[in-house]
């Protein structure tokens, strides 16, 4: 028997979990910056490759940047990979030199300054002509580290891809961006991780669990009453919070699911920062 959501009763949740919501201040999205900077990288190539005016770059790629912290804070890029598909006509040397410039665009020039030529790996098995499910086609799910913040907090259970908004799995993953972003864009730290833990056919979340940046931790209590207080965390509250119900996730297929602009149409609803005054009281 799976969760009955008839009658407008309490829905419990489809399935067990504890998901993750993460933001930061290290860039403009709120995002971590490895990840913030590998997917502009990518997006950058495709604007170029859809224009016409990057020829001979195929659609099929991906990027990582490694980045050295101090204190907390990123101090420089240490390598960057970017993995192209191209057509047969460019050798490796031109592959190299076309996409080069993508990583001064994307990155700021003072976490370049001691980044080392052998230390940018572009296409490092060689030729890479053959792309997208002919090249490799994997079982359903996609690369969740991708597609939320790059390994710089913890991650739930499973993917958001192919789940509609009634799975936790993803619209409890959304709630809490969404949560993490407005305590960060209102001052209050400069990180923040929220985490929610659910029980099958249970509506309420069982814990809610908050972490700041170093200097705040004595707010914690606080920023968890709020959150208890003006947020019904429930899998129809959420979705009705954040208008999940609507088509909105064609969308984020590419570029992660998170540090991206909300739309007129609906989609990235949990990108707003629409609720940083309950957190400025604190």
């Amino acid at each position: 028997m799976g969760v009955d959501s008839k009658d407008n009763k309490d829905e419990g949740a489809g399935d067990q979990g504890i998901m993750f919501g993460y933001a930061c201040s290290e860039t403009e999205d709120l995002m971590p910056a490895p990840i913030f900077y590998s997917h502009k990288i990518l997006r950058l190539m495709a604007q170029d490759r859809k224009s016409g005016t990057l020829i001979g770059i195929e659609p099929d790629s991906k990027s990582q940047v490694t980045m050295e912290y101090e204190n907390g804070k990123p101090k420089k890029v240490t390598s960057v990979v970017i993995s192209t598909q191209h057509s047969k006509e460019l050798n490796q040397e031109k592959v190299r030199e076309i996409i080069l410039p993508y990583i001064n665009k994307s990155i700021p020039k003072e976490l370049l300054t001691d980044l080392k030529k052998t230390e940018i790996y572009i296409n490092p098995t060689g030729q890479f002509v053959i792309g997208g499910p002919d090249g490799d086609t994997g079982l359903t799910g996609r690369k969740i580290i991708v597609d939320t913040y790059g390994g710089a907090a913890p991650h739930g259970g499973g993917a958001f891809s192919g789940k509609d908004p009634t799975k936790v799995d993803r619209s409890a993953a959304y709630v809490s961006r969404y949560l993490a972003k407005n305590v960060v864009a209102s001052g209050l730290t400069d990180k923040c991780l929220i985490q929610l833990s659910y029980a099958i056919g249970v509506s309420k979340p069982l814990s809610i669990y908050v972490k700041l940046g170093e200097k705040d931790q004595g707010k914690i209590a606080e920023v968890e009453k709020i959150i208890k207080n003006n947020f019904d965390l429930s899998p129809r509250g959420i979705r009705e919070l954040l208008r999940l119900n609507k088509p909105i996730y064609e969308i984020t297929s590419s570029y992660g699911h998170f540090g991206r602009k909300p739309t007129d149409k609906g989609e990235f609803s949990w990108e707003k920062t629409d609720k940083t005054s309950l957190f400025k009281k604190v």
